[in-house]
């Protein structure tokens, strides 16, 4: 199952809106065929890694055989069809399941499905890290919205640039690095309208010079003020790059950013700004399952008085820049201290020069 599970973290952020799984083909010990889920359209993982057994060693190799994978196969007709049916046509003796699939097609449907074709089940192997890969798409399909992780850079007394709006850059090499490893496993990466417009970034994931993914990019933007002459619209994907707007933005803006290869899609606001609730929900629509947001401050903010963030990632530099500079977090509107926004179990390593603290969150608005 780590196997299985190494396959699916290679493909995280290529397969929405299916979920990212990994799938090992075995026989005792020896490994026969592994393979991921396919971007949409694609095989599965587990007819990937049933076909990879096929090609090296023949078909009379999986009868008998032991198949792993991540979460529960599916069990009906979709773009492709059911994993079950090839699981079974196959001859697979025994399958071991990470997890089960809430997808009311499936939940526990897979399962029924090939006890009574025979097929001996060891499901929960390596539960919690199975439920870790997929919480993505667990998220869209219980909530209709993607996993939101929020991350955010900054120095020790928590901002994010000098009084002069100068910001690159707060953390170091390694740190960034960590960013960019982020950014490869997630399927958007979202920042605000202000951050869109200061930095100008690309939002791409790299190893060095190399571009390896290129999630979609979000923007929020309710006033829809993103230029068009910028990197995002000007993107060399056309239609990865979405903004998240009012109904009521201007005509022409709209227009000149389509014209660009921008998607912009419409969402209610609320008083002045846009309704982050019914954004992320209309992001789960589209299909996205996982969504990392880099900032700024004020989106920060907001969607942690909303009870959005599932996960935070906090890059913390060994500097200070003063009350002068750029907070990294805008209000929470707190009243007690009772009400501050926390992580449950944080895990806190070093990162070159910097400090590096993620966890869940653990307010229960946060789970909504």
């Amino acid at each position: 199952m780590r196997r299985a599970l190494a396959a699916a973290r290679r493909v995280s952020g290529r397969t929405w809106p299916n979920p990212p799984v990994g799938a090992l083909v075995l026989r005792g010990r020896r490994v026969l065929g592994s393979g991921a889920t396919q971007p949409p359209g694609g095989p599965h993982a587990e007819v990937v890694a049933l076909e990879a057994a096929r090609r090296r060693h023949g078909a009379a190799a999986l009868r008998g055989a032991t198949l792993a994978v991540t979460l529960e196969p599916c069990c009906f007709h979709g773009r492709t069809p059911p994993c079950t049916d090839a699981i079974l046509a196959a001859g697979i003796e025994r399958v071991w399941i990470g997890q089960r699939d809430p997808d009311p097609r499936v939940d526990g449907r897979g399962f029924r499905i090939l006890r009574a074709g025979g097929v001996a089940l060891t499901s929960g192997v390596l539960a919690e890290a199975c439920s870790e890969q997929h919480r993505g798409f667990v998220s869209l399909v219980e909530r209709g919205r993607p996993w939101l992780t929020l991350k955010l850079a900054a120095s020790l007394d928590g901002r994010i640039a000098t009084a002069r709006g100068e910001s690159r850059w707060i953390t170091g090499e390694a740190a960034r690095a960590q960013v960019h490893r982020l950014r490869a496993r997630s399927d958007a990466v979202a920042v605000g309208s202000r951050t869109a417009r200061a930095d100008d970034p690309e939002l791409s994931a790299r190893i060095g010079r190399r571009v390896v993914h290129r999630p979609v990019r979000v923007v929020f933007d309710a006033a829809l003020t993103l230029p068009a002459a910028s990197r995002l619209a000007q993107a060399p994907d056309p239609g990865r790059t979405w903004v998240l707007t009012s109904r009521a933005a201007p005509a022409a803006r709209r227009r000149a950013l389509e014209a660009a290869g921008v998607r912009v899609l419409a969402v209610p606001v609320r008083g002045a700004h846009l309704d982050l609730a019914r954004a992320l929900a209309r992001l789960g629509r589209e299909g996205l399952t996982t969504l990392l947001v880099e900032g700024g401050g004020g989106l920060a903010a907001a969607l942690l008085r909303a009870g959005l963030v599932d996960e935070m990632h906090w890059f913390a530099a060994a500097s200070w820049l003063g009350a002068e500079g750029a907070p990294a977090l805008g209000p929470l509107g707190l009243r007690r201290l009772a009400d501050r926004v926390t992580l449950a179990d944080p895990r806190v390593s070093r990162l070159g020069d910097d400090l590096y603290i993620r966890g869940l969150l653990r307010t229960g608005a946060s789970r909504r």
